[in-house]
């Protein structure tokens, strides 16, 4: 992923690529050892007298260092999981064992007022919320001590702001149960209640779903880990099976959290996969199918073979697919999966590298969405297809420079190695289209075909952190704007310029995997992946760059890190595409 400098100067080249500069040589011998051949693989790194670009004599020849890359990978130790929270619906009056009551609370007129299934709360411990000063702010939380007949023995009390005329929104539900459950975890309240306005079935969903979400906490690489944290939440509703499918989502959701989280010494392409297998056992219609280096060979994936090349971890490729009896439409997603992007070549600054063991977050989301849905039983064929591969600097790696070329047979010119995800995703969506077009491998074109990817720096500095890019077709930018809607998950569409891809044809092959001119790089390197997307009108491209990770301070139901960003959109998609 190619991320802007923070560093800014009076005539910011901030978003440049770099600049096309021509070495000066003293010697013939190493200008054509500097030239030739852009296509072919170097030497790994000795040092050779006629390869060497700043003098003419004689540089002596360093040992040479040999190793082996690893066709298999390095045993680590099982790669961990946050514990499950078990979330259950409970009709109202019927709450047991619980510590704590979370309970909604509206500002009306600045003063406090319940809303929700509150008739058996105390109207005394209603008057300590005016007397404490707590007036409903959304997203507020006070803990009061519970009285006689009140619901539990402690009561955290939420604001959800001013009622809205038409309701509330279920957003605001979702964010608001998020922040009181992490706030009873903080208190050591294990078992607890929530008390919502939740009339609706999407209204339940939210409430559920942030809630389960609100218990995250990722500490599976301390020695000593907190007993802090809620174990158990009942939704008091009558709605039984909506509670269930929140908690489904939600739960994969926290899944996808998990794999961004894991540090990239345990998480690289083979275990990753391995992930994949092992988390897919036992599912109904799911079937997984990993593709080996040696496959990726024999399949022409030169982008993803081209960007792991430098690093002792093969990569893969892994199709999952749910396919249940009786469904006729069929989605497919693609998602990117670098499980460490230190840059490459073009090697990022160190400040904030560790958070490119994030770069596998759209890979994680494609797999747990195709998961949730085969869990919610929907009636819908999802496929997943999860690009696999670590970027690293070595002898081996790609140069600025190198010529490589896809699986359609189309060749890229590399002019910056950290833009390397958009080489992954053009084979992944090559594939995922129909044999018929001559590199595709599925039957039929699917109805969607989605990509999702932490691709671009441009997408923060356009969007922000928390409201993701989306690029494509108009049939596919609508399906996931509607299902944006109904999870939560912000999205915003942008155009696809027609003269931007002018800047991305080369003068040395098909295409540059940048373009020259530094601005609009979200939008450039969309439009470089719909060169891949077949010309069907059915593709859309989600940039989840910024809202895949959360490096400040947790918010509403967002944890800090890895936040499972695109996992409950994508499942919202395959939704709608089954009615």
């Amino acid at each position: 992923m190619v991320r802007p400098l923070l560093r800014l100067t009076a005539r910011s080249n901030a978003f440049a690529s770099p600049s096309r500069t021509r070495i000066a040589t003293s010697s013939a011998s190493a200008s054509r050892a500097l030239f030739s051949s852009a296509a072919s693989h170097r030497l790994p790194s000795a040092l050779r007298s006629d390869a060497h670009p700043r003098t003419a004599t004689t540089v002596p020849a360093a040992p040479r260092m040999t190793w082996s890359r690893a066709s298999s990978h390095t045993a680590q130790a099982a790669i961990p999981q946050t514990p499950d929270v078990k979330v259950t619906a409970a009709a109202p009056g019927q709450l047991s064992g619980v510590d704590a009551a979370i309970v909604a609370v509206v500002s009306s007129e600045g003063s406090p007022e319940l809303v929700g299934n509150v008739d058996s709360v105390n109207t005394k411990t209603v008057q300590q919320l005016k007397k404490l000063g707590f007036k409903g702010k959304a997203q507020s939380t006070v803990i009061v001590p519970g009285g006689e007949n009140d619901p539990a023995p402690v009561l955290l009390f939420v604001g959800l702001g001013e009622q809205p005329e038409n309701g509330f929104k279920p957003e605001t539900l979702r964010r608001a149960a998020g922040v009181a459950v992490r706030a009873a975890g903080a208190a050591e309240l294990k078992n607890v209640a929530v008390i919502f306005p939740a009339e609706t079935p999407e209204a339940v969903v939210a409430v559920a779903e942030g809630a389960s979400l609100g218990t995250y906490t990722w500490n599976q690489y301390k020695t000593e880990k907190s007993e802090a944290g809620v174990q158990s939440i009942q939704v008091v509703t009558k709605d039984e099976d909506a509670v269930r499918r929140a908690e489904i989502a939600a739960r994969h959701t926290k899944r996808a959290r998990d794999l961004v989280n894991t540090p990239p010494n345990f998480l690289y392409p083979a275990t990753f996969a391995e992930q994949a297998q092992k988390a897919a056992k036992g599912l109904d219609n799911v079937t997984v199918e990993v593709w080996d280096e040696k496959k990726l060979k024999d399949e022409r994936m030169g982008g993803i073979l081209g960007v792991c090349q430098g690093s002792q971890h093969t990569p893969r490729l892994v199709k999952i697919s749910y396919a249940p009896s009786g469904a006729s439409k069929k989605l497919s997603i693609v998602g990117k999966g670098i499980t460490f992007d230190s840059g490459g070549i073009s090697l990022k600054p160190s400040k904030g590298m560790h958070e490119m063991k994030g770069d596998m977050g759209g890979a994680a989301a494609t797999l747990h969405a195709v998961l949730c849905a085969a869990e919610l039983k929907l009636p819908v064929n999802v496929t997943g297809f999860l690009c696999l591969a670590e970027n690293m600097p070595s002898g081996s790696a790609l140069k600025n420079g190198d010529v490589i070329t896809q699986r359609t047979g189309t060749t890229v010119q590399i002019l910056n190695t950290d833009a390397e995800g958009r080489l992954v995703l053009a084979d992944g969506l090559a594939v995922a289209q129909s044999k018929e077009t001559g590199y595709g491998t599925e039957e039929a074109d699917p109805d969607l075909l989605l990509d999702i990817a932490t691709l671009t720096g441009a997408q923060m500095a356009a969007l922000g952190t928390r409201t993701a890019g989306l690029m494509g077709d108009d049939k596919a930018v609508e399906a996931v704007r509607a299902a944006s809607g109904r999870s939560g998950e912000q999205f915003w569409a942008m155009p696809f310029p027609d003269e931007m891809l002018e800047d991305l044809k080369s003068t040395t092959a098909d295409l540059d995997n940048i373009g020259s001119v530094p601005w609009g790089g979200m939008l450039k390197a969309g439009i470089f992946l719909q060169q891949f997307a077949g010309k069907k009108g059915n593709w859309g491209h989600l940039d989840i760059a910024g809202p895949s990770g959360n490096f400040g301070k947790p918010h509403g139901y967002t944890s800090t890190e890895g936040t499972g960003f695109g996992v409950r959109t994508l499942v919202e998609v395959a939704k709608g595409l089954a009615q």
